[in-house]
Order: C-alpha cells, then sequence, then structure tokens
C-alpha cells in the first residue's frame, strides 16, 4: 500500500476522534453525548470491519497483531455504543 498525504490525513483525523470525543463528553448535554457516542461508535466498528478484512485478503504472518489490534477496536468501540445505548435517559 502506498502512503498519501490523504491516507495520512485520514489517519490523523482517526487517531484525533477518540481525544475529541473525551472533550465532548464533558462539554455537551447528555442526550447529545449518547447520540454522538453512538453514531461515531458506529462509523468507527465500521471502519475496523473495513481494515480487518483487508488485512485477512493480504493474509501475512505480520498482519496477525494488527488484526488483534483492529478486534480490539472494534470491540471496545461496540462496548461504547451498548453503554451509550443503554445510558438512563434524562428526565425532563
Amino acid at each position: 500500500m502506498q502512503i498519501t498525504p490523504e491516507l495520512m490525513l485520514l489517519n490523523a483525523i482517526l487517531f484525533l476522534i477518540a481525544p475529541l470525543m473525551a472533550f465532548l463528553s464533558l462539554a455537551l448535554k447528555d442526550s447529545f453525548n449518547r447520540w454522538a457516542n453512538i453514531i461515531v461508535g458506529i462509523v468507527l466498528a465500521g471502519f475496523g470491519f473495513l481494515t480487518v478484512f483487508e488485512y485477512l485478503a493480504q493474509q501475512s504472518a505480520f498482519l496477525a497483531s494488527e488484526i488483534l489490534i483492529e478486534i480490539a477496536w472494534i470491540v471496545v468501540t461496540a462496548l461504547i455504543v451498548w453503554y451509550a445505548w443503554k445510558w438512563p435517559r434524562e428526565k425532563g
């Protein structure tokens, strides 16, 4: 895979999503934060699935660690979505 400036920008954006969401969890109201976590979690899990399928298509032993990291990414984002969905709703 060739590393292009566009790919580097995409990686930077994906890397910055986690600290941005941590900040927004403090700054947003609960209902907005809940939906932001659900939407962003689903999108990030989708990127994780795409990456795992891409790594599986390459069939390299080196990529086993990358696949493990992506699976952990998917599990964590799925848990974020689950907890955001189950979070008690605001009254009033």
